[in-house]
C-alpha cells in the first residue's frame, strides 16, 4: 500500500466515524449499551483513533519523498496536522473510555473545536491527496 493509499484510508476511516456520530447524536440515545448501534459506535471511534493516531506518520513519509522544493510546505502542515491530532485524540479516547456513550456526550464531542480542526485538517489533506491520485 502506498502512503497516498495509506492517507486516503486514514481519512476516509475518521470521515466515516463523523458521519456516524452524526446519526449517532440525533437518536436521543442514553445508553450505548442498550442500543443496536451502541456497539458500532465504539468500533467506528476506536477505528477513528487509530486513524488519527497514525495519520502524522502516514503523512511525514509521504512528505519525506516529495522534491525538496514542495516538501517544506508538507513538513509545516505536518506539524499543525500533529497537534490538532493529538488533541482531538484526547477528547475522542476520554468518550471511548466511558462506560455508558449517550447521544449527548456524541453530541458534545462532535462540536469540540478540537475535533472540527483535526477534521477541518483531514477535509484539506483529503482533496490534496485525491488531487495527487488524479495527477
Amino acid at each position: 500500500m502506498t502512503e497516498l493509499e495509506k492517507i486516503q484510508n486514514h481519512c476516509d476511516a475518521i470521515e466515516e466515524w463523523y458521519e456516524f456520530m452524526l446519526a449517532y447524536a440525533a437518536q436521543g440515545i442514553a445508553d450505548d449499551r442498550e442500543s443496536q448501534h451502541g456497539s458500532q459506535l465504539r468500533e467506528f471511534l476506536a477505528k477513528a483513533v487509530a486513524a488519527a493516531t497514525d495519520l502524522p506518520e502516514a503523512y511525514s513519509a509521504m512528505a519525506a519523498a516529495l522534491p525538496p522544493a514542495v516538501s517544506p510546505r508538507y513538513i509545516r502542515f505536518l506539524e499543525v496536522l500533529k497537534e490538532d491530532a493529538v488533541k482531538a485524540l484526547v477528547a475522542m479516547e476520554l468518550v471511548l473510555a466511558q462506560l455508558n456513550i449517550s447521544s449527548q456526550l456524541i453530541d458534545n464531542l462532535n462540536a469540540s473545536l478540537h475535533v472540527r480542526t483535526l477534521l477541518t485538517d483531514i477535509f484539506l489533506l483529503d482533496e490534496i491527496v485525491r488531487q495527487q491520485r488524479l495527477s
